[in-house]
């Protein structure tokens, strides 16, 4: 079964995510910050992760620039989660290596289509 790591600091969007990948066939592994989602996703490497951008401690960002930089995860599809919609801050999440940036408030049909797009990709 394919594994989604998700990291979200609201409970609300992080059970949503949650469910609709359960709901379309996905193992979904569920955290609420970035130094968990870091830590998770380097000890059991998932298929793909999804980070929220604005995390306490650890933003999405962050995340991401430090998988890219490990050799075990480099690799992982990422896409990022996050109300900031401006054209510089989606630049920067593609700068720190995300294949996909989703803003909020984002349809879950839409975020499973993107999910399967990225995952699709990476396996061509």
């Amino acid at each position: 079964m394919t594994a989604i790591l998700v990291a979200d600091d609201d409970m609300d969007i992080r059970d949503l995510v949650a469910f609709k990948l359960e709901q379309s066939g996905y193992d979904v592994v569920a955290v609420d910050n970035g130094i968990a989602a870091l830590t998770a996703a380097t000890e059991n490497p998932p298929d793909l992760v999804v980070l929220d951008v604005m995390m306490p401690g650890m933003s999405g960002i962050d995340v991401c620039r430090q998988l890219r930089q490990d050799h075990a995860t480099k690799g992982l599809p990422i896409i990022l989660l996050t109300a900031r919609a401006q054209e510089g801050d989606v630049e920067v999440g593609f700068g720190a290596g995300a294949d996909d940036y989703i803003v909020k408030p984002f349809s879950p049909r839409e975020l499973v289509s993107r999910v399967e797009a990225v995952l699709a990709r990476m396996r061509t």
